[in-house]
C-alpha cells in the first residue's frame, strides 16, 4: 500500500505542477496556479499520515517505510529548486519572461551552484532521518525497527556521495574556455 501511495505522490506532485503552471500561464490566472502549486506539500503529509497509521495498525516496519521517508525528504530538500526551474521555463515559454539564467557552467561559481544543490541533498537527509527517527519511538519495539535505522544509513551515504562530487567541483574547478575558442571553437583547431 505505502509503494503505490509514494507513486501517486510522485504522480501528483507533477499533475499538481502542471496544472499549476498551465492555470497560471496558459489560462493566466496566478492565483488559481499559486493555489494548486501550494497543493503539493499536501501530498507528502497525506504519504506522512498514512506512514504513520500503517505502522501504528501493526505494519512490519520495512523498505517501503523507509523510502516514503526518504521521498518525503528529497521533496524537502529539493522540491522548491524543481518548481522554481520549472516555473522560470514556463514563465519564459508562455508568458513572455526572459529565459531563465541556466546554473554557472565554469569555476567556483559552479562549485557555489553544486554546494547549494548538496545542501539540498543534506537537508533532505536530514528531513529522512527525523522521520525515520520519530517512526522508530511510534513503533516503540526495537525488534522491528532495524529496516527503519537502515535507511538514515542510505539517506546519508547518498549525501556523502554527492557532498563528494560537489566538492570535487571545488577542488578542481572547470575552466572557462578561452575567449578565441568560445568564438571560433573550428577556427581555433585550424590556426
Amino acid at each position: 500500500m505505502i509503494v503505490t501511495l509514494i507513486v501517486a505522490c510522485e504522480v501528483g506532485f507533477w499533475v499538481l505542477l502542471a496544472a499549476g503552471l498551465a492555470a497560471r500561464y496558459l489560462l493566466r490566472m496566478p492565483r488559481t496556479g499559486a493555489a494548486l502549486l501550494l497543493c503539493e506539500p499536501l501530498l507528502e503529509v497525506v504519504l506522512l499520515v498514512a506512514t504513520a497509521v500503517d505502522l501504528k495498525g501493526g505494519a512490519e516496519p520495512g523498505w517501503e517505510h523507509g523510502l516514503a521517508a526518504l521521498y518525503i525528504g528529497y521533496t524537502v530538500g529539493h522540491g522548491h529548486r524543481t518548481v522554481k526551474w520549472l516555473d522560470g521555463h514556463a514563465a519564459h515559454r508562455f508568458g513572455g519572461a526572459p529565459p531563465p539564467e541556466p546554473p554557472p557552467r565554469h569555476g567556483m561559481a559552479r562549485a557555489r551552484h553544486e554546494g547549494r544543490v548538496w545542501l539540498g541533498t543534506a537537508l533532505g537527509a536530514a528531513v529522512a532521518s527525523g522521520l525515520l527517527l520519530a517512526a522508530v519511538r511510534y513503533v516503540d519495539d526495537p525488534s522491528r525497527t532495524g529496516p527503519l535505522l537502515g535507511w538514515m544509513g542510505t539517506a546519508w551515504k547518498v549525501a556523502g556521495i554527492h557532498g563528494v562530487i560537489a566538492l570535487s567541483y571545488a577542488v578542481f574547478p572547470r575552466r572557462a574556455p578561452a575567449a578565441a575558442e568560445r568564438e571560433d571553437p573550428v577556427g581555433a583547431e585550424r590556426n
